[in-house]
């Protein structure tokens, strides 16, 4: 593959216009973009007020295409998100009207105040790109990405995501507090709106469609392909894991260690950018024995020692 200019400036001029709206995390907008990129679903998890859907609303403006937003609550059912048959008199047949799922970017805002019947309807849509309705299937536009976000500190009223429904979310992101000097920014702005209302359109759909494709085409080495498979194999036989990673966290990984790669405007994927993402790839499909949760451990630190007992590839060049 050949990296050209111009899609490399595309890939700035979004990330340029998600980091104008939430000040401080270029870290996370990087991990955010890297995940869109590969065409993976992401998880935002974090406390009310730090901009997770602003972000989400900016990252739908920069790159154009149909955008849906879904406030999740315990009402709210299966058919209001993928759709429902509806019996036409004139016509004397039911005619599908889709539902919000419909689009190229879904934001599925505090997901887990829905019921695990309605969670599950998204699903299929995750996986396979298609719903199902009254046993006819119907694709969903290309690409399809799901961004969901969830407050971790509020129970009443909320239903803990599966598993099944977790290892589908290429990435869990965390945004946190700004820092004080960013925060004291966002107070002094003098202009009431908020940043991603003044978001310009940068690219097209058919951009993202070719970036994802480009990504796609970034070279592996056998020996990073093995180092990643290692990394995945060592989080099943740690002492603290219940659950590994799945297979499924295996070819995230991958997709996700390419886009990275590609965003470093290189052709090829480093060791390193397999431990980069696999900090983010990984920790949400991982559970821990109880006794291990107990004694205070966490996914992070599964994946962790993980990364430290793997041997690195290294090639060694006369």
């Amino acid at each position: 593959m050949e990296l050209r200019q111009s899609d490399l400036q595309l890939c700035s001029a979004i990330r340029a216009n998600l980091e104008s709206c939430i000040l401080g995390k270029q870290d996370e907008i990087e991990r955010m973009l890297t995940a869109v990129l590969s065409g993976g679903h992401i998880l935002l998890e974090d406390v009310p007020g730090t901009g997770k859907t602003q972000l989400v609303k900016a990252l739908a403006k920069s790159i154009g295409g149909q955008f849906r937003r879904i406030q999740c609550n315990p009402d709210l059912l299966p058919t209001d998100i993928t759709g429902v048959s509806i019996y036409h008199p004139k016509q004397e047949t039911f005619l599908f009207r889709a539902g919000p799922i419909m689009c190229h970017l879904l934001l599925a805002d505090e997901i887990n105040r829905a019921t695990t019947k309605t969670q599950s309807a998204l699903l299929e849509a995750m996986e396979e790109g298609h719903v199902t309705v009254d046993g006819e299937t119907y694709e969903l536009p290309r690409p399809f990405l799901l961004i969901a976000t969830q407050n971790p500190i509020e129970f009443e009223g909320t239903y803990v995501l599966p598993e099944a429904q977790l290892d589908r979310f290429m990435m869990k992101l965390s945004l946190g507090y700004p820092s004080a000097a960013d925060e004291h920014r966002m107070i002094m702005a003098s202009d009431s709106s908020h940043p991603s209302d003044r978001i310009e359109q940068v690219a097209e759909i058919e951009d993202l469609v070719r970036l994802q494709q480009l990504v796609s085409e970034v070279h592996v080495d056998n020996a990073v392909a093995e180092y990643a498979v290692s990394i995945v194999r060592a989080t099943r036989s740690h002492r603290a894991s219940l659950i590994g990673a799945s297979p499924r966290a295996a070819v995230s990984l991958m997709r996700a260690s390419r886009a990275s790669a590609f965003l470093r405007e290189r052709t090829f994927v480093t060791p390193d950018d397999v431990k980069r993402m696999a900090e983010t790839v990984l920790p949400h499909r991982i559970i821990l024995h109880a006794e291990a949760r107990m004694n205070g451990l966490k996914s992070e630190d599964i994946v962790q020692d993980a990364l430290q007992q793997t041997k690195v590839p290294i090639r060694m060049e006369r």
